[in-house]
């Protein structure tokens, strides 16, 4: 288990590493480029081309990391009225559910990165299918980032609704109308 452990935390680091180097480049790009722009008087015409493929690429490589602290939107009404014995199945269905979106992804994604791989960007001249890698590439990632918290995922359950609760936290008072 200490292996796994190891190569999980690689993982992440890894994958944490690369995207937080595209975002720091993507940042001193655009910072740079208006610099330029308003100081001197010119613009680097790469720049704004590059800093866009930059952050395709951090979006679909960000996904699993962001999917692993609970950052993306979940619609758990549904799941927060079941039974507490039902609510593991609607996990796991949503679970499965997932998998074959992101699996689905990856490989029409690696089809859009193939049928785009003759055409040239416009400023760079890099083939277009390389930021279409993105796609795949990140999708593939967010399924292995799934399939290793998963048994954290399942065993989670939504806090219960309380309509006192929201009633409160929305700032309603019993009575106003």
């Amino acid at each position: 288990m200490k292996v796994l452990r190891r190569l999980e935390h690689a993982f992440v680091y890894l994958n944490q590493g690369l995207v937080m180097l595209m975002m720091m480049t993507m940042a001193a790009l655009v910072f740079t480029n208006v610099v330029t722009r308003y100081a001197f008087g010119f613009s680097l015409n790469w720049a704004e081309e590059t800093s866009r493929y930059l952050m395709i690429w951090v979006a679909y490589l960000g996904a699993g990391l962001a999917m692993r602290e609970g950052r993306h939107v979940a619609i758990e009404y549904l799941q927060g009225l079941l039974p507490e014995r039902l609510a593991p199945y609607a996990r796991a269905v949503v679970a499965l559910l997932i998998l074959a979106f992101m699996i689905a992804l990856a490989v029409l994604g690696g089809q859009i990165a193939q049928f785009a791989w003759r055409q040239r960007t416009p400023v760079l001249g890099l083939p277009q299918g390389a930021v279409y890698l993105a796609i795949p590439i990140g999708a593939g990632l967010f399924v292995l980032h799934f399939l290793i918290v998963l048994r954290d995922y399942l065993r989670q359950r939504p806090n219960a609704i309380d309509v006192e609760d929201l009633v409160a936290h929305a700032g309603v008072e019993e009575g106003a109308g």
